[in-house]
């Protein structure tokens, strides 16, 4: 656990960034080795798949993100306030909603996937392995939700540090789980699935272990907790718009999805990987912006604005200088990178164009990212709701549709960061009002 409200402000955030840097560095490595044995021993039409599942589970699991997110702040600004009652009430209660959340999503999932699939348009041979792929992920969708929900808790405490290691465990088994499910077992897409279940599995278990003797705090014992109301409905005050949000962006994933399909397998599995590359980018955003999260979290607990403002364009300085990197790898050797997943020439020039357009603009996505991890830090998590639904919904979904039938599948990328652009324009005119002070758990005199 780490007081992230005495110290310097930018050491400290990048010292609680970091682990989560680390710790998505090895998921996504995971995720670009999963997409290459996939890619070069299943082929194009698994690529594909698998790269279209993903806006499916982030739909069922949109709304636990939020949870995650809300109880990071909630336990983040008890920390802070030193209410350590408070923090022990708000674990107990985030471990009985992740465990019906689970369920219900499990449920859920294996009833719709290959519904959702057909209402996209996904052409018909990349169906069955994209329902297979989903069915048996959700089938063991408990382990990924507990993962998250550890970590998120752990986040909340100011420790980033342990959950590292234990993604780093999931990530070394995947990968070779991955080599032996697909490669020597052959057992094709269900292999990929059942070891991102299975490295899940172990991570969870082997954290719940450690946890036991370390934090006590979180003990998980499977007998007696204490599910505290208050707690519950503040938690939907301030995840339930952070879930919706997440929400809106699964559904716009999958219209883009429903867009990108018309184009035929060749665009689908292009958009997949260019996907993955892109993750590289976002995902340094989004740890800043969480770890910017529990230190605003924090800080307005222990009622100290002055030091959110400077944390906050301290990490905008900082992304926005690892994004100008980015773009600038991506926009030269886009095609180099999109050779590594498949050697169809096809799939690696729609890729490439995919990159070129996005790459340009990631500034926009890491700095829309920071300002909203302040108001969600804060618990004004409504209002970013509302802006997600705008520059999503009534912005880039539209916009990609109507691109595209100008201008063919560049249309539709063109208009992921012209919905960034409107995006960060309302987010900063909403910061700038300060509403977002008023909306800590904690209430100060």
């Amino acid at each position: 656990m780490k007081d992230l409200t005495i110290g310097n402000e930018g050491k400290l955030i990048v010292q609680f960034a970091m682990p989560m840097v680390y710790g998505n560095i090895f998921q996504q490595l995971y995720n670009v080795v999963d997409s290459i044995i996939i890619g070069h021993y299943l082929g194009k039409e698994s690529l594909a798949a698998v790269g279209a599942s993903f806006p499916i589970i982030f739909l069922l699991i949109a709304l636990m993100i939020g949870f995650s997110m809300g109880f990071t702040i909630i336990i983040a600004q008890y920390f802070g306030a030193k209410n350590m009652v408070k923090v022990k009430q708000t674990i107990d209660t985030s471990y009985i909603i992740i465990l019906f959340a689970s369920l219900i999503t499990t449920l859920l999932g294996i009833s719709f996937s290959e519904t959702i699939f057909r209402l996209t348009g996904m052409p018909d041979e990349v169906i069955p392995d994209a329902a297979t792929y989903l069915n048996i992920y959700f089938a063991g969708s408990i382990f990924s939700y507990a993962f998250n929900g550890i970590s998120a808790i752990l986040r909340g405490l100011g420790d980033s540090r342990t959950p590292l290691i234990f993604l780093i465990i999931s990530t070394i088994s995947n990968v070779f789980l991955d080599l032996l499910f697909i490669v020597v077992f052959k057992m094709g897409i269900d292999g990929a699935a059942y070891a991102t279940i299975i490295s899940k599995a172990g991570a969870v278990v082997a954290a719940i272990i450690y946890i036991n003797k370390k934090f006590p705090i979180m003990n998980i014992s499977f007998r007696r907790y204490e599910f505290v109301w208050d707690i519950f409905k503040t938690s939907l005050r301030i995840g339930l718009p952070t879930g919706l949000q997440q929400t809106f962006v699964a559904t716009g994933l999958i219209a883009l999805y429903g867009i990108v399909n018309k184009f035929g397998t060749v665009t689908i599995a292009a958009y997949g990987v260019a996907n993955r590359i892109d993750t590289f980018a976002s995902m340094l955003a989004m740890n800043f912006a969480s770890a910017l999260s529990a230190f605003v979290g924090q800080n307005i607990g222990a009622n100290k604005p002055e030091r959110v403002r400077t944390g906050l364009w301290t990490t905008w300085l900082i992304t926005s200088g690892i994004s100008i990197i980015f773009s600038i790898i991506v926009i030269f050797f886009g095609k180099e990178m999109m050779r590594i997943f498949t050697p169809d020439t096809a799939v690696i020039e729609v890729g490439n164009g995919y990159l070129v357009i996005v790459g340009s603009f990631y500034i926009l996505f890491s700095s829309l990212f920071v300002v909203n991890a302040v108001m969600r830090g804060a618990g004004d998590t409504l209002i970013p709701m509302f802006i997600t639904l705008i520059s999503l919904w009534l912005i880039r979904v539209p916009a990609s549709y109507f691109l595209a039938g100008k201008i063919g599948v560049t249309g539709i990328w063109w208009a992921i960061p012209f919905g960034w652009a409107i995006g960060l324009i309302l987010t900063f005119i909403y910061y700038f009002t300060g509403r977002w002070k008023t909306k800590g758990v904690i209430k100060h005199i």
